[in-house]
């Protein structure tokens, strides 16, 4: 009986050790060990679900209790990474988060903002999505932002575009090319990044942040292009009873952070009241596909640096300075990811702004299925390590309630280690 296994077959998260058991199965001789029986094997496998979770880090609340806040709203903003996306991308994330925690209610229809420059309005800084859960009595309810800011960058990729198309495409094995247009659509962003597009992804970023700011879902516009300003007498009365939250992907952790340096930095003497604000808020970052090792790699040291103490602890002589009062980071990584990476010491203190007084936990976790493929060794497939973040149970659930907590979701107790780590 002859294999059957095709393209799309390849795109699978059981590919790759799927190509290794027809394979060994062929140089065997045994060919009817064929498709059907290889993935039964590989099911047999992921049933038994040991994949790895292990959190070091202090204790962390998630989500969960900031939707009681009856003053203000809890609010969360999603950044994507590298790659083309289009708006609604995070659907299956906010989908789960709402699930997880017990949101069962959403807007007849999300409200979206076309985001531009306040000084330049002909341009055209990428999207931002809104959507409005809630509890089934109301009580509880959260706005969830997508930002979307391809459009930034889907111009300077069209360099690349030749290299997909069938002039040369078809010269290239089926699975090769399949790579190799995934390389063409991820790889130039961070390069990218670096040029002269970085200055407005950051402003793509700081508009999203912005309408966070703003008042409540009512009085959100819809399907407009408009510029936010943060000179407005009520966004810093938001921002002291409203709660905070980012979750980035890959490159978009980077830009989380440099957009919240660069918000601090700009803000002139007389937004005393935001600034003030501003550094008593506590807005956590979960960061999945951490990157910020690479993404350090030949930029400048930020302007403050190996200062936590000065500028963290209400003793330091340069604590009213501070840009935020804390900034907890939870970063996600699968060891099978090729382009994540933990945070290991020493890196906030050297190479992150003190003013962000900036906490790590790092949780290592695999979001891809290890399997063993019949003595060839343990395989994992490193594009649904590098993607599976935001669909995988766990990553939510931490999200959503944290850990050390009474509110720890079951799943994350019976299948996650913790190292609780002290000062």
């Amino acid at each position: 009986m002859r294999n059957q296994f095709t393209v799309k077959d390849a795109m699978k998260p059981t590919a790759i050790p799927l190509l290794a058991l027809l394979i060994t199965s062929t140089f065997s001789g045994c060919t009817s060990l064929g498709k059907g029986m290889a993935e039964a094997f590989l099911e047999k496998q992921a049933s038994a679900d040991t994949r790895l979770c292990e959190i070091w880090g202090r204790p962390f609340n998630g989500i969960s209790p900031f939707l009681n806040n009856k003053n203000g709203k809890m609010k969360v903003l999603m950044i994507h990474g590298v790659g083309n996306h289009l708006p609604g991308y995070a659907t299956q994330f906010s989908e789960k988060l709402a699930k997880e925690l017990d949101l069962p209610v959403i807007s007849r229809q999300y409200k979206t903002i076309t985001l531009t420059h306040r000084l330049d309005n002909s341009k055209n800084l990428g999207n931002l999505r809104i959507t409005r859960l809630l509890s089934k009595d109301r009580s509880r309810e959260l706005l969830f932002y997508e930002l979307t800011w391809s459009a930034i960058t889907a111009a300077q990729k069209e360099v690349l575009a030749y290299d997909n198309s069938g002039e040369y495409s078809f010269r290239r094995a089926e699975v090769n090319d399949l790579m190799k247009k995934f390389s063409n659509d991820t790889g130039p962003d961070p390069i990218i990044y670096l040029g002269d597009s970085r200055e407005d992804i950051l402003v793509s970023f700081a508009q999203a942040f912005c309408w966070m700011t703003k008042s409540t879902w009512k009085d959100l516009p819809d399907d407009v292009s408009q510029a936010c300003s943060f000179n407005d007498d009520s966004t810093a009365a938001n921002i002291l009873k409203d709660q905070y939250a980012f979750v980035s992907h890959s490159l978009g952790s980077r830009i989380t952070i440099d957009g919240m340096q660069r918000i601090a930095t700009l803000l002139d003497k007389r937004d005393v009241g935001f600034r003030n604000a501003l550094k008593n808020k506590e807005i956590p970052i979960y960061m999945m596909s951490n990157q910020l090792p690479m993404l350090q790699l030949g930029r400048k040291m930020p302007e403050v640096s190996n200062q936590n103490a000065a500028y963290c602890k209400p003793e330091g002589e340069k604590y009213d300075q501070r840009m935020l009062a804390k900034t907890p980071i939870i970063a996600f990584s699968d060891p099978n990811d090729l382009l994540s990476y933990a945070i290991p010491h020493g890196f906030v203190e050297k190479y992150l702004d003190s003013r962000l007084c900036i906490d790590v936990t790092n949780i290592n976790i695999n979001v891809a299925t290890i399997f063993d493929a019949f003595g060839l060794g343990k395989l994992a497939n490193p594009m649904d390590a590098h993607i599976g973040y935001d669909t995988d149970d766990r990553v939510v659930a931490l999200i959503a309630k944290g850990i050390g907590n009474t509110n720890t979701a079951k799943i994350v107790k019976d299948r996650c280690s913790w190292v609780e780590t002290i000062d």
